[in-house]
């Protein structure tokens, strides 16, 4: 296993720690990083299967209050509600998801200049919502109706597009449904849960004859970088975006997409 391989891996895992839950798109990230630094995956295998260090990051952070909900459901019809509610977001990118796996993966995840002019639209939307006076009716996870979390989850949907961002598309549609900042983004957390776990699942399904033991090691260096990386992103997030909103993704996106567009003129 080459040390410039081991390195490019550390590099994309933490890369995909710092930003997995925050609406810049890791995928896309992940992605223009690798194409750059010249790593290759099978079927962008390590992009996806380094998320699961990012995953067990935020189950740790939120392990006692998923414990207390998961222990509410028989008697406490707001965890009832919530579990309904994340389950409910969770379904629709699970069904095109699974339909869309191929092409997502073989089409949209190996072009990187769409994923550059994604990330450029989608800041410029983030900025919009962000400064639009919205008057928000919901600040809690917990009083989310089920049929807001479903709609929201429709918006996830649009993350199939590498460069949207899971986290954004979910945020700018809790946004503009009513809720506030800081529970639109502690939303995207939980419903990140099993919206990873199942794109985990899946791809590794999907590549499970492409692994080798090289792959393995890669990834396993990647998930350490990313599980680190994304504890510290989680433990910040929410405070940071009470106080400062989403504009510094928006302009953060906007700035990646035009350096990737220029580095995919000049070098290719």
């Amino acid at each position: 296993m080459p040390d410039q391989s081991i390195i490019s891996a550390l590099i994309l895992g933490l890369i995909e720690g710092l930003t997995e839950f925050i609406p810049v798109s890791s995928t896309a990230h992940v992605l223009l990083a690798g194409h750059f630094l010249g790593f290759q995956s099978p079927g962008n295998t390590f992009a996806v299967l380094i998320q699961l260090g990012a995953i067990l990051a935020i189950l740790l952070v939120y392990f006692q209050r998923l414990l207390k909900i998961a222990l509410g459901i028989p008697n406490d019809p707001a965890a009832r509600r919530f579990v309904l509610s994340i389950l409910l977001a969770f379904l629709p990118a699970a069904v095109i998801g699974a339909i869309a796996h191929d092409f997502i993966k073989t089409v949209l995840f190996e072009t990187p200049a769409l994923i550059c002019v994604v990330l450029i639209v989608g800041g410029v939307i983030l900025l919009a919502v962000d400064r639009m006076p919205l008057n928000p009716r919901y600040r809690d996870v917990m009083d989310y109706p089920p049929s807001l979390a479903l709609k929201i989850g429709l918006f996830q949907c649009l993350a199939m597009i590498p460069g949207t961002s899971r986290s954004g598309a979910t945020i700018v549609g809790a946004l503009l449904m009513g809720t506030d900042k800081r529970s639109a983004a502690e939303f995207s957390f939980f419903l990140a849960m099993p919206t990873m776990l199942g794109a985990f699942v899946l791809d590794l399904y999907k590549n499970r004859d492409a692994l080798s033991f090289d792959d393995v090691s890669l990834i396993a260096i990647g998930f350490i970088a990313a599980f680190v990386s994304a504890l510290f992103v989680v433990r910040s997030l929410l405070a940071f975006v009470s106080s400062r909103g989403f504009t510094p993704f928006a302009i953060w996106r906007i700035l990646v997409g035009v350096a990737g567009l220029i580095g995919l003129f000049l070098v290719g």
